[in-house]
Parts: structure tokens; C-alpha cells; sequence
């Protein structure tokens, strides 16, 4: 049976071992990131505004968390596309923004709602309202993003629907 152990730095931890740690499993510093201490910067979407929230230096580069603001509404899809990363975590401040997922599934995430999306999960954001808000996560900081065409299990999906 193969070693599903997970490296950490000098650590080597089981998965199992994971939901147990009482410590972080990364190096972190205290901080707080106010509306007053961090401000948004451009970024890799015109149409919107990110605004640091330090969490990055923070964990020594273990999580992104950044505040995406709409500077107006999405005037064109995103494309399908998939991240390099453990997990992204989206929460929805305020408006709202519509998605596709390579399962079948379409979805208009509002305010209050939150998604899980595991790295590699193929998705194309479609529009948005130009008074979107959302905090995004995701582990690791440094996440890559790969342009790649509309999965055919997408197709399948829309088809048996």
C-alpha cells in the first residue's frame, strides 16, 4: 500500500493525522487586516479590484484570502479554466455571480453562499452583478490557472439533463 503521508516542512503528517493537529501545521503570525491597514489593487481581471487581506504573509504562503470587488459587471465569460491549488473556498459578500461546473452544473452563488471548489475542478464564470463582493480562499497562496476547453463531460452532463 502506497505512503499517503503529507509533507510539511520537517513534519510528516497522515491525513488521518491532519483533523488532530493542535498547532499550525505552518509557521503563522498574528494579524488583522482592516479596511483601514489594506487597499485593493488591480489584478488579473479588469473588472475587478482585490484587496490583500495579509493573510498570505501571514501563513508564510500556505492561504490566499483576498476581497474581490466588482469595479463593474463581468463583459465577458472567463473562459473554462482550472486552478493549480489543494482547494479554493468562495463566500459571497454581496450581488452575485454565475457559474459553470465540468459536472452539468449552473449555478447563480448570491450573498451568503459559500463553495468548495477541490483544485482541478474545470469552471467558467459566466457574469456578474456589477455590485459583486467576495472573499475567495484558497491553499496554496501561490495558485495557478490553466485555460482548457469546455470538458465533454460538461456536454454529457447538459445532454442527460
Amino acid at each position: 500500500m502506497p505512503d499517503s503521508s503529507i509533507d510539511h516542512g520537517t513534519q510528516s503528517l497522515k491525513p488521518e493525522e491532519l483533523t488532530k493537529a493542535t498547532q499550525p501545521l505552518t509557521p503563522m503570525s498574528f494579524h488583522i487586516s482592516t479596511k483601514d491597514n489594506s487597499s485593493f489593487e488591480p489584478g488579473r481581471r479588469s473588472f475587478f479590484k482585490y484587496r490583500d487581506t495579509g493573510v498570505t504573509a501571514a501563513t508564510n504562503g500556505r492561504i490566499r484570502a483576498q476581497v474581490s470587488t466588482c469595479i463593474s459587471a463581468m463583459d465577458r465569460e472567463t473562459g473554462w479554466h482550472y486552478h493549480l491549488c489543494e482547494t479554493q473556498l468562495g463566500y459571497v459578500i454581496k450581488g452575485w455571480v454565475d457559474l459553470q461546473f465540468e459536472d452539468g452544473t449552473e449555478i447563480r452563488a448570491e450573498a451568503g453562499d459559500v463553495m468548495v471548489i477541490p483544485g482541478g475542478t474545470k469552471h467558467n464564470e459566466l457574469r456578474t452583478s456589477d455590485d459583486l463582493e467576495a472573499l475567495d480562499i484558497s491553499l496554496p497562496a501561490d495558485m495557478g490557472t490553466v485555460p482548457c476547453e469546455m470538458p465533454d463531460s460538461f456536454t454529457a452532463a447538459r445532454k442527460s439533463a
